[in-house]
């Protein structure tokens, strides 16, 4: 049988390492995760609570709505006033989202057809890129570096030049897995961009409250004039832990927020409603969450990036993400990221993502994820100078 969706799919090159984890934690040993970007910290106590005591209503039992409650909408809307200074309309700019991975992917139907192209930076977060090729569209690469004008100018080229004309930019600022941060000048650089060549900017906001050293990630949506062409997902995993409730929100441009609710009037009833009402409640109950998980993935950050500078590997350390993107030691270098990162597992019992993972321009690097405590994180730097004997 045939599966010629999925038939072009290239080997998910993570379950490499997450095999290799597997099995050495059945020959006991201790592997230290900071692979899968798979939050650690609790979710708040009121979202929970909330939750509880909702579950507990049968009424809250039945289905719900695809576009999320109204007094969820309301409380993005109230969340986007308060953190960017952003008036939404909840009626016709949001729309709630079970997880930012299928509003994404449900948007790019909604965007790209067969024979359309999209402008999608690379290295990238998986999704991005294979979520315009679910649609049947082309994705063009845009090699992203930490210098904005020089990306910039990458972006405006390889619109000129692709043919046909990409219908949709997808941005995604803090940047996953890359760390690249942007500040509201570049922005409002893309807003112009767009709204000369009438395109659609898709910016996945997944780790907008995840800025570090005084970084404050900017919306897209802060741009005057970014409501006529983008579209902004916001998410509640990374900024509220809250990563198994897959409670996330498009908003935005209402053309296409309208557009993607058609679509999933057909495909969902939504986010089970107990969730939806505790996601509400924390939102509005609960706004300095996301400053304490911020400060807790900075002092993380700290704690790996010292550790790896006292063992010779030296790191610059991110702006924003609960993320470190880091280059593969010389030494090591050819040895490709999938090879090192087996031999971090099998060496040092150390899980990290391969860069190759994360599509063109990956290669040479390997993702730490921020997903253990500090004690934890100073042991797995000491069993890494251990394990790179060529960095002494």
């Amino acid at each position: 049988m045939e599966f010629r969706r999925i038939t072009g799919l290239p080997p998910y090159v993570f379950t490499i390492i997450d095999t290799l984890k597997v099995q050495a934690r059945r020959a006991g040993e201790d592997v230290i995760d900071l692979g899968f970007g798979n939050p650690d910290l609790p979710s708040p106590d009121i979202a929970v609570a909330k939750l509880v005591e909702a579950a507990q209503n049968a009424r809250n039992h039945r289905y719900s709505a695809s576009r999320g409650i109204p007094k969820l909408r309301e409380a993005a809307a109230t969340l986007y006033h308060r953190r960017f200074g952003v008036t939404l309309d909840p009626e016709t700019q949001v729309i709630n989202t079970i997880g930012a991975k299928e509003g994404f992917s449900h948007l790019m139907w909604v965007l790209l057809q067969p024979g359309d192209s999209v402008l999608v930076p690379v290295p990238s977060y998986p999704i991005h890129l294979f979520a315009p090729l679910f649609a049947g569209a082309d994705v063009r690469e845009m090699p992203l570096t930490s210098n904005q004008d020089d990306f910039f100018d990458t972006l405006r080229e390889r619109f000129e030049y692709s043919w046909p004309r990409p219908r949709a930019i997808v941005l995604s600022f803090p940047h996953n897995p890359t760390t690249t941060c942007v500040d509201l000048d570049f922005m409002r650089r893309v807003v112009d961009f767009a709204r000369e060549k009438e395109i659609v900017i898709v910016h996945d906001f997944a780790y907008a409250d995840l800025g570090f050293d005084g970084y404050m990630p900017p919306s897209i949506l802060e741009v005057e004039g970014a409501l006529d062409v983008a579209v902004e997902l916001y998410s509640m995993t990374k900024s509220y832990s809250m990563a198994g409730w897959r409670v996330a929100f498009m908003v935005g441009n209402p053309d296409v927020i309208a557009a993607l609710a058609k679509l999933k009037s057909y495909l969902d009833y939504g986010t089970f409603q107990p969730v939806q009402i505790a996601a509400t409640v924390t939102m509005n109950e609960a706004p300095e969450y996301p400053d304490q998980a911020r400060e807790i993935y900075e002092r993380r950050r700290n704690s790996l990036c010292d550790g790896l500078a006292r063992i010779g590997w030296h790191v610059d350390p991110p702006k924003g993400t609960m993320f470190t993107w880091a280059p593969i030691p010389e030494p090591y270098l050819e040895m490709g990221s999938v090879e090192f990162a087996s031999m971090i597992v099998k060496e040092a019992n150390v899980a990290l993502s391969p860069g190759v993972g994360f599509g063109p321009g990956g290669e040479g690097y390997v993702r730490f994820a921020l997903i253990e405590n500090e004690q934890r994180i100073n042991q797995a730097t000491r069993n890494l100078g251990r394990a790179l004997t060529k960095l002494g």
